[in-house]
């Protein structure tokens, strides 16, 4: 089962809250949000690592008590649990954290206006066709937005992140059955996607090494 846990961080701009949930995290999670300068930021970072406390709280675990190990590109692991792969990302107002027991990646997006030229420079030409097949700008932004979550997703999943170019992968978009897959010569393994849309104003994709009959579910969480 792969699980994906949001949340509004909006109630973390109370400075009490944050600061009684904070204490609740990791020197390592603490660290990482002390250094970052802008308060909207530490909020989405904190939300993220109450998400993954959350989703910890399912083993059994607390965040505020594993220990991390950080992979050649960057991407952190539990050094004792190797069982328990998890991912984290937020924009605008939300943060969100999957959790699962194979490799997963995940990336939620703000849709807003102004992006396709970033999918011109960087997306597959396959990528581009599907993004341009669509009548108006609206649905051309929608689309972009959801290729690039689902292409942040791949990345995070293999541990890569943007070390990777963009355009050494595709992503298939299948729109009868719904479902996405990526096209890549990375690994021989295979890796599907979901998409989300509870969200409204935002795409959200996650990634997971699997065979493609893995339960997904997104569940709401309230950080106070």
């Amino acid at each position: 089962m792969i699980h994906t846990y949001y949340a509004d961080v909006r109630c973390l701009e109370r400075e009490a809250l944050f600061r009684e949930k904070l204490k609740r995290l990791s020197p390592y999670r603490q660290q990482k949000i002390a250094i970052l300068q802008h308060e909207k930021d530490k909020n989405r970072s904190l939300g993220a690592g109450l998400l993954l406390d959350h989703g910890l709280a399912v083993y059994g675990l607390q965040e505020r008590s594993v220990e991390y190990e950080i992979g050649e590109w960057g991407k952190p692991t539990l050094k004792y649990h190797p069982e328990i792969c998890f991912s984290l990302s937020h924009s605008g107002d939300y943060a969100i954290c999957t959790i699962g027991d194979r490799p997963v990646g995940n990336d939620i997006e703000y849709v807003k206006e102004g992006r396709l030229k970033v999918a011109d420079r960087f997306f597959a030409e396959e990528e581009l066709a599907w993004l341009y097949d669509v009548k108006t700008q609206d649905e051309r932004t929608e689309r972009m937005f959801r290729l690039w979550t689902m292409k942040e997703s791949f990345l995070k999943a293999i541990g890569r992140g943007m070390s990777l170019s963009l355009k050494d992968f595709v992503i298939h978009m299948d729109e009868e059955s719904g479902r996405a897959r990526v096209r890549h010569s990375f690994d021989a393994k295979y890796y599907y996607m979901r998409e989300y849309r509870e969200i409204e104003g935002y795409c959200t994709a996650v990634c997971a090494q699997e065979s493609g009959d893995m339960a997904y579910s997104m569940i709401p969480v309230q950080l106070f």
